[in-house]
Order: structure tokens, then C-alpha cells, then sequence
């Protein structure tokens, strides 16, 4: 038997558990609940001056027992047009839909899976 992928987002992780709980009575072969945000909460590495600081002599003598955090996901939410209140946002705004619902099911029960999501508010 072949599987299929399901996809869908929810407004509320309990939105989310509730098809989960019903997708694995289903016999789902894997369920996932993940919370999504437009930036990063965790940095890979550093960014910007620090990776350069040791490389350029005049950098490196000021930089010298500074201590460098990475403030990018600061950064990129300070510098959205939604954060000023003097914008609607841009055109797509959020939909207020970050919880995302991964599930992995038989063919067989993909379209009552499909249902079951939808009927609990989830947007495939």
C-alpha cells in the first residue's frame, strides 16, 4: 500500500491535537505538531560584523573583548512593516495560523484523514 502526506495549519495547538488524537485512531503511520514563525528564534552561527572582525586588522583591535550575541530574529521583527503600526502589514498578512500538523497516512484513508483536519479547523 502506498502512503500519503498530509499538511495543514492550525490556529491553536489544541486545534491540532484534537486531529492528531483522531488521525493516529486512524492508524496514522506518523503525526507531527510543529510551531512556526516568520524569523529564526535560534541562530546558526554569528552574523555580520563578528564573522569579519578577526579577518580585518583595524576591526579586530576595536573588537577585542566584546562580547557578539546574534540579534537577527530582533532585527528582522523590529524591521517589518507590521511592527510600526502605521501599516496593514503589506499585501499576504499573517493568517494567524502557525501551528503546522504533519501527518503521513495510507492511501487508503487519506480522504477521511483530509476530513477529520478540516472538520477540527485545520486549512490544508
Amino acid at each position: 500500500m502506498s502512503e500519503k502526506n498530509i499538511l495543514a495549519y492550525f490556529k491553536s495547538p489544541e486545534e491540532a491535537q484534537g486531529a492528531a488524537r483522531k488521525l493516529e485512531a486512524l492508524r496514522a503511520a506518523d503525526v507531527s505538531i510543529d510551531r512556526f514563525s516568520r524569523y529564526p528564534r535560534q541562530s546558526t552561527g554569528n552574523v555580520g560584523l563578528p564573522v569579519f572582525a578577526g579577518q580585518i586588522s583595524s576591526l579586530s583591535s576595536l573588537t577585542q573583548g566584546v562580547e557578539f550575541t546574534d540579534a537577527t530574529p530582533a532585527i528582522l521583527a523590529a524591521a517589518d512593516p507590521s511592527a510600526s503600526g502605521m501599516s496593514d502589514g503589506g499585501q499576504g498578512g499573517p493568517t494567524g495560523r502557525d501551528i503546522l500538523l504533519t501527518a503521513v497516512v495510507d492511501e487508503s484513508i487519506h480522504h477521511q484523514a483530509m476530513s477529520i483536519v478540516e472538520q477540527a479547523g485545520g486549512m490544508l
